[in-house]
């Protein structure tokens, strides 16, 4: 089990918007709730500003880093979306108008007022680029070697990432089993540290959190080993009612 291959991946986030603050990311946590159900584990998550080189810079630099990489953002219709353009320069290939994407568009505009040259700009791909289907709205994600391409549009993209279930290779999911407590972390840090050392293959994080007036934190085992992460659990539990805290199963 400790040899088992563990697969990773990175999110970019592209956008001026996020940056601004002008949208705040709804994006991070369904893409990384979505991967570690493919039993893939998103190790890093990267803003970028909708500029080439920069995006290229980090497309480069991720995807030959972990096993995969997916972005979010700069994928529509508007003169400022230059995600295609960025990725396909980071591959050092073309942007070409895909046919099948041109089809889908054209099909789904049929009643929408027709393909107009915008719209179209939603069928570019990198040369040599797969399609992700899109049943919400037509425009379909893209594909290219290890790099998902989805759209920045929460709704859109989880349809892209459904489309994508069972499509990557992973391992096995990581479990999070929860346990909270009203302590203060610096009472109970030693007990942590000595229940994370006790139990291989476990790690255990720790959230503060103030409620009522009252300081606690919940504590979270994460390991690909459910049953070990519940055992886990419930040592944890022994270990805060021997110093004298009660704890709450499934957290506070």
């Amino acid at each position: 089990m400790a040899d088992e291959r563990i697969w990773t991946a990175a999110l970019l986030v592209i956008g001026d918007e996020i940056l601004s603050g002008r949208t705040q990311d709804k994006n991070i946590a369904q893409v990384a709730d979505w991967l570690n159900r493919q039993g893939i584990r998103l190790e890093e998550v990267r803003v970028v500003p909708d500029n080439e080189a920069r995006i290229a810079g980090a497309v480069n630099e991720l995807r030959s880093t972990y096993d995969y990489l997916l972005t979010t953002g700069g994928i529509g219709p508007t003169h400022d979306d230059i995600t295609v353009d960025s990725i396909a320069a980071a591959f050092g290939v073309p942007v070409i108008v895909h046919p099948e994407a041109r089809w889908i568009l054209e099909d789904y505009y049929a009643t929408r007022g027709g393909v107009t040259d915008a719209r179209l700009r939603m069928a570019r791909v990198p040369d040599g680029a797969e399609l992700i289907p899109n049943p919400l709205s037509g425009a379909p994600g893209v594909k290219m070697h290890n790099v998902y391409i989805l759209a920045g549009v929460p709704s859109i993209a989880a349809n892209m990432l459904a489309a994508l279930d069972g499509k990557l290779e992973g391992g096995r999911p990581v479990v999070s089993v929860t346990v909270g407590a009203y302590a203060a972390e610096s009472e109970v840090a030693d007990l942590l540290r000595e229940t994370e050392a006790a139990h291989s293959g476990v790690a255990i994080g720790s959230y503060p959190f103030s409620k009522d007036g009252r300081y606690g934190a919940n504590f979270v085992m994460r390991s690909d080993d459910g049953d070990l992460a519940e055992r886990t659990a419930l040592d944890l539990q022994r270990r805060l009612q021997d110093a004298g805290f009660e704890p709450f199963p499934g957290g506070i």
